[in-house]
């Protein structure tokens, strides 16, 4: 058993199509399949389920497939960890950053390569569903995700910030004076808000069925940025973290209004899988993110 079969097997899970397996290993059609022919042969069981095109993995080839993961997240964790026995982190850290946090990241992360140049940084936007999935299987390394709501299992969490949120409203649309506004009272503004399948977006959902309104949702999209593009509209306005509020181009009249009644408040946190031996690259980012927490202020 060759290392390259077993990233021939994971590269096929991720695009369930031989060819863009092939195209994203760098070889040929051929050269995959008889390669994982060869596995097949010599585990004595079938692992690809085949016809014309792919067809899925049999019951032998999920459990082969399990431990093809596990044991190239292994090769490249003994590798991480001989650099890191040589006095230099070396490595890419992939990590998973669902939309409605990216401004909490870049401080982290910036600080981390800054200390280890030979480490780069992958950030893949994502979602809390997809978070766990990523991380069992070895996608992801570590992420960023809300903590105190999804039931996250089989994974250490290092809490890093309270998140609280904001309504986002262009000028052309009426609101009331002040420094706040109650969760009622911006259900009844024509809303871009992130799909119904994002986190951020069943945060709002329970917040306004909470205040017994109804949001009048008249867009939904699938980033922050997009939002953003509605509010600039001048048609719509939006609600999203008040970390994020300095992306708003205040010049342009919009205004922003602290959401209460209820007051909303969620813990942000890093997610890393719970493994044994804990790989190098990863347990370095999780130390320096806890003297980053550390060191900053507490939240008002």
């Amino acid at each position: 058993m060759l290392i390259r079969q077993l990233q021939y097997l994971v590269a096929l899970a991720h695009e369930g199509h031989f060819a863009r397996a092939a195209e994203r290993c760098g070889v040929s059609q051929p050269t995959l399949s008889a390669a994982l022919r060869q596995l097949e042969d010599e585990l004595g069981a079938a692992i690809v389920e085949r016809g014309n095109r792919f067809r899925g993995f049999t019951p032998q080839g999920e459990i082969v497939l399990g431990w093809a993961r596990r044991m190239l997240a292994d090769e490249r964790s003994l590798r991480e960890e001989l650099d890191a026995s040589r006095g230099m982190l070396n490595g890419r850290l992939r990590l998973g950053v669902i939309p409605s946090v990216n401004a909490v990241v870049p401080a982290l992360t910036t600080s981390f390569v800054q200390a280890h140049p030979l480490v780069r940084i992958d950030e893949i936007e994502t979602t809390s569903h997809e978070v766990l999935r990523d991380l069992a299987a070895f996608d992801l390394d570590a992420a960023v995700t809300y903590v105190d709501d999804e039931p996250l299992e089989h994974v250490r969490t290092l809490p890093i910030a309270v998140e609280r949120y904001v309504a986002v409203v262009p000028a052309a649309i009426p609101v009331p004076d002040g420094e706040t506004l109650t969760w009622t009272q911006a259900a009844r503004l024509p809303l871009c808000l992130l799909r119904p399948d994002m986190q951020n977006r069943r945060i709002f959902d329970a917040a306004f069925a909470a205040a017994g309104a109804t949001p009048n949702v008249r867009v939904e999209v699938y980033s922050m940025m997009a939002k953003l593009c509605y509010v600039e509209s001048g048609q719509f306005a939006t609600l999203m973290p008040a970390s994020m509020a300095y992306w708003v181009d205040a010049r342009q009249g919009v205004r922003i209004r602290r959401l209460v009644e209820p007051d909303v408040a969620k813990a942000v946190g890093l997610v890393v899988a719970e493994r044994d031996p804990f790989p190098a690259l990863i347990d370095a980012f999780w130390r320096h993110v806890r003297a980053q927490v550390a060191l900053a202020p507490a939240a008002s």
